[in-house]
C-alpha cells in the first residue's frame, strides 16, 4: 500500500490531468500510464470497496489530503460534455467512503475540458480539444461556477445565445424546426450576438481601420455587417436565402464565412468560391467547419458531407484539404490562418 505522503507527491507530479486547486481528474487508462503505482493503488482501493472496475472510467486525485474518488462518466467518449452517472468517494485517511448515484438525476454533473484527462496520442484528443476552444470562444468558461450541472450548463449555453447541435455550439436559430426531408440550407444562417470568428481575425489583424471596404458573400441574417457598419465601417453584402435583394458589390475584402462547407452541390460549392473571388480586390477569406475523421463519423453520411440532427449539410473539412480545393480552383496561394473553430 502507498502512504499518505508517496500519494500526495504523485499526485503533485503527474505531467497530465485536470489541473483544479484542489483535486487532478485523469481518465484511468491515463493514469495507468502516467503512474502504474497510483493506478494499481485505485484498483487496490476498488478491489478492497467491492467496486466493480468497469463501473468507473475517471479519477479524482486529491492534492490536498489522502483521498480519491472513482466516477464513472459512461458518456465520456460519445457526448460532448457527459454526466456523471456514479461517483464514490474515498477518505483513505479516516478509512470511510461515500456513494452517491446520480444514474436517475435530472441535473447531473457534467465534465468538461475531457482534453486535459487523456494523453495527446489519444484518438480522441483533438474533438475533445474543439470541443473545449468552441466553449472558450463563445465566452462559457468565464464563471465556472454556471457549468458544473447539466441544467446550469444548459441555461448558460441558452444564455448567451447558442445551441447545441451534435455536440458542437452554434449560435441559436431562430427558426422553426420542420419534419422535411429535404436539405433545410437556410437553417445555416445563425444569429450573432458578437462578431463571427473570421470577422474577429480580420479585426485582430487591423483591417477594420476604416482603409479596406468588405463584402459579406453569403451573410446570412446580417449580424455582422450590422456590427461593422454601427460603427462606421463600409460593409456590404448578400445571401441567398435571408438577403437575396443585396447586390453583389467588388470590394477590398470578400468574406466567405462558413458558406462552402453547408452547400451539399460541388457545382454550387465551386460556384460560390469563384462568385466571391471575383468581387475581391485584395483579400478573400474562406471558412469552414473543420473535424477530424472521428467526429464525422458519428453522422450519417450524404454525399461528400453528412446530415446534421437539424437536417442541415455539412462538408467538415480538414486544412489541408480547403487549402488545396481554394488553391485548385482558383490557381491562387491560399495562406492558412489558425482560430478558433466555428463557435458562432
Amino acid at each position: 500500500m502507498i502512504t499518505s505522503t508517496a500519494f500526495l507527491q504523485d499526485v503533485e507530479a503527474l505531467s497530465v490531468g485536470k489541473k483544479l486547486p484542489e483535486a487532478i481528474y485523469l481518465h484511468r487508462d491515463t493514469l495507468a500510464i502516467e503512474n502504474a503505482q497510483l493506478y494499481q493503488f485505485a484498483l487496490a482501493v476498488a478491489n478492497a470497496l467491492k467496486i466493480d472496475n468497469n463501473a468507473w472510467n475517471i479519477i479524482k486525485l486529491s492534492r490536498r489530503q489522502f483521498a480519491l474518488s472513482l466516477l464513472n462518466y459512461p458518456s465520456f467518449y460519445t457526448d460532448a460534455y457527459p454526466a456523471l452517472n456514479s461517483s464514490i468517494s474515498v477518505d483513505l485517511g479516516k478509512l470511510s467512503h461515500r456513494v452517491v448515484d446520480y444514474s436517475d438525476s435530472a441535473n447531473p454533473p457534467i465534465l468538461h475540458r475531457k482534453e486535459l484527462m487523456v494523453l495527446a496520442d489519444n484518438p480522441h484528443y483533438n474533438t475533445f480539444k474543439m470541443i473545449t476552444v468552441e466553449g472558450e470562444t463563445a465566452g462559457l468558461y468565464e464563471n465556472t461556477r454556471l457549468i458544473g450541472f447539466k441544467s446550469s450548463w444548459e441555461a448558460h449555453i441558452t444564455k448567451h445565445g447558442y445551441v447545441l447541435m451534435d455536440g458542437r455550439l452554434f449560435r441559436a436559430s431562430m427558426l422553426p424546426e420542420t419534419d422535411q426531408h429535404d436539405i433545410d440550407r437556410h437553417k445555416t444562417a445563425l444569429v450573432r450576438h458578437s462578431l463571427s470568428s473570421p470577422m474577429k481575425s480580420l479585426a485582430k489583424h487591423g483591417f477594420f481601420n476604416g482603409n479596406y471596404s468588405l463584402f459579406d458573400y453569403g451573410c446570412g441574417r446580417g449580424d455582422d455587417l450590422r456590427e461593422l457598419q454601427c460603427h462606421g465601417l463600409d460593409a456590404l453584402g448578400w445571401d441567398p436565402n435571408h438577403f437575396p435583394e443585396g447586390e453583389k458589390t467588388s470590394a477590398a475584402i470578400v468574406n466567405l464565412g462558413f458558406v462552402l462547407n453547408v452547400i451539399e452541390d460541388k457545382h454550387e460549392r465551386l460556384e460560390a468560391l469563384i462568385g466571391a473571388w471575383e468581387l475581391t480586390e485584395k483579400l478573400l477569406v474562406v471558412s469552414v467547419m473543420l473535424a477530424n475523421d472521428e467526429f464525422i463519423a458519428q453522422f450519417t453520411p450524404y454525399k461528400d458531407g453528412v446530415i446534421t440532427s437539424r437536417n442541415t449539410f455539412q462538408k467538415y473539412y480538414q486544412q489541408a484539404e480547403i487549402k488545396s480545393f481554394i488553391e485548385r480552383s482558383l490557381d491562387e496561394s491560399a495562406t492558412a490562418i489558425n482560430c478558433p473553430p466555428r463557435a458562432t
